[in-house]
């Protein structure tokens, strides 16, 4: 279905057109329908055409080499994109999926070459949205740093895991020896040592033992509840462990590519020199 002119005129892109070229550029524009969760193309795709975002929200987004998804921007009402498959005749370098029901516009290259020739000044409109998604992704990729694991479990440890955690390491502490050191101390004292009235344990220490008992059996669970949090961190350490050599493993793979880069070029210049140096030497001869 062709666009409305109308609708058009509503567009920051093509704001600056008149009345007759906004008529003659919606008979050739096409308008596009998609639902909550439709992808409307995969990275890979070959791509020749743009799409501009009537209403509704489009997300964009990449999965790096480790499978996690990366979310490069959200186009929302008037945004623009898909432009760079179009421009380049390369393959779609994002994922595109419609986050809520969504209209959007169609051009392919002959309505954007229209549109240029009708008003030249589109194309700043469209390289400031273009530039505006390349500072996007630099500050996106400032930012993706490893995970810190322990901060990544803290936001996802409850009230009664740090409470576990808590017990299990004061029990492995000298305070928690000392003060259980004088517990004892203090209750077999009482119970052998004071008059007959006092003993409200007496030798063999039946309330002692039974109370010690059940302290073992509550820490021992308390230390096997921590054990399986450090065992899940570990999980998690080996995860980032795992994207830090990936990403280290690219980024050696970029330096050889610079690096080949640089010596093809410098093997040119060194062969320019070297040609130059004997056209001179023939010519002096």
């Amino acid at each position: 279905m062709h666009a409305n002119p109308a609708d058009l005129a509503q567009v920051e892109l093509f704001e600056l057109l008149d009345e007759i070229e906004l008529v003659e550029l919606a008979s050739v524009i096409e308008t596009h329908t998609v639902a909550a969760g439709d992808i409307i193309f995969h990275a890979g795709d070959i791509g020749d055409a743009l799409y501009v975002v009537r209403s509704g929200e489009i997300e964009l987004f990449v999965k790096d080499t480790t499978g996690q998804k990366i979310v490069l921007t959200i186009a929302e009402t008037n945004d623009l994109f898909g432009e760079l498959s179009m421009l380049d005749s390369r393959p779609r370098s994002a994922t595109a999926l419609a986050l809520v029901d969504s209209e959007l516009l169609l051009l392919d290259r002959d309505d954007l070459l229209l549109l240029f020739r009708k008003q030249p000044g589109a194309s700043l409109n469209m390289l400031a949205a273009m530039s505006e998604k390349v500072r996007k992704a630099d500050r996106l990729l400032k930012t993706r740093v490893a995970r810190n694991v322990n901060e990544e479990m803290e936001e996802k440890l409850p009230a009664l895991q740090r409470i576990a955690d808590w017990i299990a390491w004061f029990s492995g502490s000298m305070h928690f020896l000392i003060l259980n050191g004088l517990w004892f101390i203090i209750w077999i004292f009482i119970n052998v040592f004071l008059a007959d009235a006092y003993h409200f344990d007496p030798f063999p220490f039946g309330l002692l033992t039974m109370i010690v008992s059940l302290e073992a059996i509550f820490l021992s669970c308390f230390v096997l509840i921590s054990q399986n949090r450090q065992a899940a961190k570990d999980k998690i350490r080996s995860d980032i462990e795992y994207d830090v050599n990936i990403k280290a493993e690219l980024e050696v793979a970029e330096l050889h590519h610079k690096i080949d880069h640089i010596h093809e070029q410098m093997a040119t210049k060194f062969r320019d020199l070297e040609q130059r140096a004997l056209n001179s030497n023939e010519k002096e001869n």
